[in-house]
């Protein structure tokens, strides 16, 4: 077999490349961290969420970045993962015994019930333009948050109970159990997650993502983005494709919502947990991170779930030394000066490598 020429390989792959590896040697610096007892009970305790984020991030990057549909409410797409699977976790876990089984099952139930979510939404707003999709996902993340928080069901040897608004009409009798407590959520899940879960998803995401935007589909999504007229006009299916871009985004989410809420005991749809806030945060991970850029999100996602943890003890400077940090990671990335002043950077490194290598 011929060696790997990295020269004659495609940039876009080895750009690929780049990220996988940068994901996996982070993953191996980590455990090597924890395994010398380095890494705080704090900062292990951060990692689930930072490969919860980091998902959901790529997922929105594929809609924003890629499509070029500006989407607020992919908190509600997480949060229907989180419950549907966790819902799921409390009808199998006496059924399945194996914990990675279980985990797998849930996984696939949460990122299916996110995707079918998605697709709905996109079939009437997917047609339209404008900033309709950010509007309707604002109000779908509100609207299944608030039912979830009127929903009770209910399980014992009676069979399953439904009730809205009053779950006192719900009797149950001494052996029964609460599925889905209203206001109160889901409780007792077992913890499935796991930091090395965290990792294979994001790695099994950005494969997903990296084979979409390098397909046919994936350019005529680019092609939609670029210019929806001239996209139209070589007989691209415009919704088809807005529609496929979505609805794998939505999926994402979902996914992301699924680590989220197996690495908790008790998961309710607070405004915290999946609210407005939730998804502006998301999107400011893309912003920041590069939009069109995966690696770029994964880096926001971690460096701003990190940063206020880190600056905890500057109590009284904490949240404006993270503003300030936010407005220079804007600026490196999108003033026209920083872009210039990285590219001059690239090239003269470029240069500098060619003549090493000669």
């Amino acid at each position: 077999m011929s060696k790997l020429n990295v020269k004659s390989m495609k940039k876009s792959t080895l750009d690929h490349l780049v990220t996988f590896a940068m994901v996996i040697v982070a993953y191996l610096i980590v455990q090597i961290l924890i395994a010398a007892g380095v890494l705080s009970s704090l900062m292990q305790g951060l990692l689930v969420p930072m490969c919860t984020y980091s998902i959901v991030a790529i997922g929105l990057n594929l809609c924003v970045g890629y499509l070029g549909e500006l989407s607020i409410g992919h908190a509600g797409f997480m949060c229907v993962g989180a419950f549907s699977s966790a819902f799921a976790t409390k009808l199998l876990q006496n059924v399945i015994p194996n914990q990675i089984i279980l985990f797998i099952t849930v996984l696939i139930i949460g990122t299916a019930a996110a995707a079918f979510f998605g697709f709905l939404i996109g079939i009437p707003v997917l047609r339209l333009r404008g900033d309709y999709l950010a509007i309707v996902t604002l109000a779908f993340g509100e609207i299944i948050k608030n039912v979830i928080n009127v929903l009770y069901i209910a399980k014992d040897t009676d069979g399953f109970h439904f009730a809205i608004s009053n779950g006192n009409a719900i009797k149950l009798s001494d052996e029964g159990e609460w599925l889905i407590n209203g206001a109160k959520g889901i409780a007792k899940i077992p913890h499935l997650s796991s930091f090395t879960a965290g990792v294979i998803m994001i790695l099994i995401c950005l494969f997903i993502v990296y084979h979409l935007v390098n397909s046919r589909s994936g350019r005529a999504i680019m092609a939609i983005r670029d210019n929806r007229i001239a996209a139209e006009s070589v007989g691209i299916n415009i919704t088809k494709f807005k529609l496929m871009a979505f609805t794998i985004s939505a999926a994402i989410a979902g996914a992301g919502g699924v680590l989220y809420a197996h690495n908790l005991s008790t998961v309710t749809a607070t405004p915290a947990n999946f609210g407005y806030n939730m998804s502006i945060m998301i999107l400011v991970f893309v912003v920041l991170g590069g939009m069109g850029s995966f690696r770029g999100s994964i880096i926001a996602a971690v460096i701003l779930t990190l940063l206020p943890e880190v600056l905890r003890g500057l109590s009284d400077y904490r949240m404006l030394i993270y503003s300030i940090v936010l407005i220079a990671m804007m600026l490196f990335n999108w003033a026209p000066k920083c872009i210039e002043f990285r590219q001059r950077v690239a090239a003269k490194l470029k240069k500098n490598t060619k003549k090493g290598v000669q």
